[in-house]
């Protein structure tokens, strides 16, 4: 082969790789490619969020359904109000639960929805009633060492 062709070659290889780079650090970041145009915005109180972000996913049944838009404290519950962007194409019930889960023990948090049974399903800017904080690994180490010391006494 001619200096120049191998050339090319290896440039056009380098390209590919750093394409290939960047579309994994999107997707690692939580920063892929989740633009579906028709969606309806439903929002959640938390009392303790843990480490949601916005562009947390949300999914049912393991299926991504949605992402988290927007995180503000409501200073009249002062709770954590929790936004989210929900594809047109799953429409839940209005007993629907949302509970903040890890994935792995260590890894992401993001939300899952539950569905319950009822009839009525959820509108744009509906509130989700039904929720569970995150699960603090702190806190249950706490309890567990606190308990353990109590019941020894």
């Amino acid at each position: 082969m001619e200096r120049t062709t191998l050339d090319l070659w290896v440039g056009i290889f380098v390209v590919a790789g750093l394409g290939a780079l960047i579309v994994l650090a999107l997707k690692v970041g939580n920063l892929g490619t989740y633009n579906v145009s028709e969606t309806y915005q439903l929002q959640a109180y938390f009392s303790n969020i843990g480490g949601l972000k916005a562009k947390a996913a949300i999914k049912s049944s393991g299926v991504l359904v949605g992402r988290v838009t927007d995180i503000t404290l409501d200073t009249e519950r002062f709770e954590a109000k929790v936004t989210m962007s929900i594809d047109k194409r799953y429409q839940f019930p209005k007993d629907t639960f949302a509970n903040i889960l890890t994935s792995g023990l260590l890894g992401e948090q993001y939300i899952g929805l539950i569905p319950g049974g009822d009839e009525e399903v959820f509108k744009g800017g509906d509130v989700v009633k039904k929720t569970q904080s995150a699960v603090v690994l702190e806190d249950l180490i706490g309890k567990f060492l606190y308990g353990a010391a109590t019941d020894k006494k």
